[in-house]
């Protein structure tokens, strides 16, 4: 086979891998979001109080946080195929287990185990994307599954309206026919390189590293700030008049653009470095977070939670395509890396949300969105000042 032939053949399989791995993240991301709409129902049943709905609502990524570190070890000792495929078994069993199950215990474990099994699918998904993947093209492999994941929650909404009228237990149960079609897709594609066996000893180390720190930072802030904007921007909008149905499609508008813009900004990385979208994304994010107190009007307000969610998509990719430089330069497993991305993620989404509500209520929503928009400056300030030395483990770029 001649080189050009070559690059194709490869260029080809990453596609491959990419729109399947896309698909596992969809469907995650899917499940994950389509409790919103049947809260209220669920509620009704079975006489949940908000406090026992928030927890409902947040044992999903609490799974993801305790499965986060797990899921990045066996990825990296039975490789990122195999973990996909658990994470994949997992959702599938928790989504037939929420459609069945009728008490609010019983629904917080299976959300639990949903997070869990999306840990693993994501460590093992990401670390499969980067395993082959050249560094010129892989801030925009990332971003296109990134991508399918923001379009994943755009359409959990959907799925849970759907459950609220054909009933839980056929729609969930649903998911394990699809879980089963994406586990038999995923089988067929080629498996990465050797594994390394690492495991926690590995990942001690690089959570002993400000460098690395600083990359997992990088993944926490915007899902931190999309926490305080998920809890906040909702309940101003219905302060302002804005109807159930409004709420929904401003959301709805601002994942969709989100998730155009994530893998634009993975793409413009692998041509400009990993910091040129992030510094823009960082300086913007600030400037409008501060906005978010200022309208009255619920279509104003709206338009401002878009801003927020195009600046936000401006994170993701570079900022997970330098945190696997950063662990390729440690050479630290792939899958270790995608753990911490884990990591970061959820626990961003876990404080920005507790800390956003705690700090609207006692202080306003003024006071949450500038401290959320100072983490964002000081942030752009210290990526200015670390761009000014010289870079490493791919830094540079």
């Amino acid at each position: 086979m001649s080189a050009a032939h070559q690059s194709t053949a490869t260029m080809s399989e990453e596609r491959r891998l990419v729109r399947v791995i896309g698909a596992v993240v969809f469907v995650d991301t899917m499940f994950y979001a389509a409790i919103a709409p049947l809260l209220p129902t669920l509620a009704h049943e079975l006489h949940l109080s908000k406090l026992s709905a928030g927890v409902m609502t947040a044992s999903y990524p609490l799974g993801t946080l305790v499965g986060a570190l797990p899921g990045g070890v066996l990825a990296a000792r039975a490789g990122p195929k195999f973990t996909v495929c658990a994470g994949l078994a997992l959702l599938g069993l928790s989504s037939v287990a929420f459609g069945f199950l009728n008490d609010a215990a019983a629904l917080d474990a299976a959300r639990f185990v949903e997070g869990v099994g999306g840990a693993c699918s994501w460590a093992g998904g990401i670390a499969w994307i980067v395993a082959d993947a050249p560094q010129s093209r892989r801030g925009g492999l990332i971003g296109g599954a990134l991508g399918a994941a923001i379009a994943g929650a755009l359409f959990g909404p959907v799925i849970g309206t759907v459950a609220n009228a054909v009933g839980r237990k056929a729609t969930f149960s649903a998911v394990m026919v699809v879980s089963l079609v994406l586990i038999a897709l995923a089988a067929r594609l080629r498996a990465p390189a050797a594994r390394s066996g690492q495991g926690m000893r590995q990942l001690r180390s690089a959570l002993a590293s400000p460098t690395m720190i600083a990359g997992m930072w990088l993944v926490a802030l915007p899902a931190l700030v999309s926490g305080v904007l998920d809890v906040l921007a909702p309940l101003r909008l219905h302060h302002l008049g804005a109807t159930s149905v409004a709420i929904g499609a401003t959301f709805l508008v601002a994942a969709g653009v989100e998730s155009f813009i994530s893998p634009v900004a993975g793409r413009l990385s692998d041509r400009r470095g990993r910091f040129a979208p992030l510094r823009l994304g960082l300086a913007a994010s600030g400037a409008v977070l501060l906005c978010v107190p200022l309208p009255d009007s619920p279509l104003a307000l709206a338009v401002v939670v878009v801003l927020v969610a195009a600046t936000l998509g401006m994170f993701w990719a570079p900022a997970m395509a330098w945190l696997s430089e950063l662990a390729e330069g440690r050479h630290l497993d792939q899958a270790l890396a995608a753990a911490l991305m884990n990591l970061a993620w959820a626990g961003g989404q876990i404080v920005g949300a507790g800390a956003g509500g705690a700090l609207g209520k006692a202080a306003g929503d003024g006071v949450a969105f500038a401290l959320a928009a100072a983490l964002c400056w000081s942030t752009l300030l210290t990526l200015a000042h670390r761009a000014s030395r010289p870079a490493s483990a791919g830094a540079a770029r």
